[in-house]
């Protein structure tokens, strides 16, 4: 299912992971080790995930790909909000919103690639 076409979701899923990683590292310089490590993960997660749907054996192995990558967008939706809601981490809203629109992506490619 791989293409040399310009991937949208690729594109902006490590775009994403790259905002993240600056956050972690932020994180981290605050001695905020346990939210650091929980956004990290799930943060670049997506992007490693949808990668990873890139080369799948099936149309279900996509979905099921594509699906794990929204499911970690949205903890990490949930970090990001925690760290929002919480008086002593930084409030990152522009991630807030990319993360949304990454699920808004990943929920169109999976509705569209069912009916095929």
């Amino acid at each position: 299912m791989r293409t040399d076409k310009r991937n949208i979701i690729v594109e902006l899923t490590v775009e994403f992971a790259l905002e993240i990683i600056k956050l972690a590292e932020q994180l981290k310089a605050n001695k905020q080790f346990e939210i650091a490590n929980q956004i990290f993960r799930s943060g670049t997660s997506i992007g490693a995930n949808v990668r990873e749907a890139q080369n799948a054996e099936s149309k279900a192995d996509f979905i099921h790909k594509l699906k794990i990558a929204a499911k970690e967008a949205d903890e990490t939706s949930y970090w990001l909000e925690l760290c929002k809601k919480s008086e002593n981490y930084p409030s990152r809203v522009d991630l807030e919103e990319k993360v949304i629109s990454i699920s808004k992506v990943l929920s169109k490619i999976i509705s569209s690639t069912k009916k095929l």
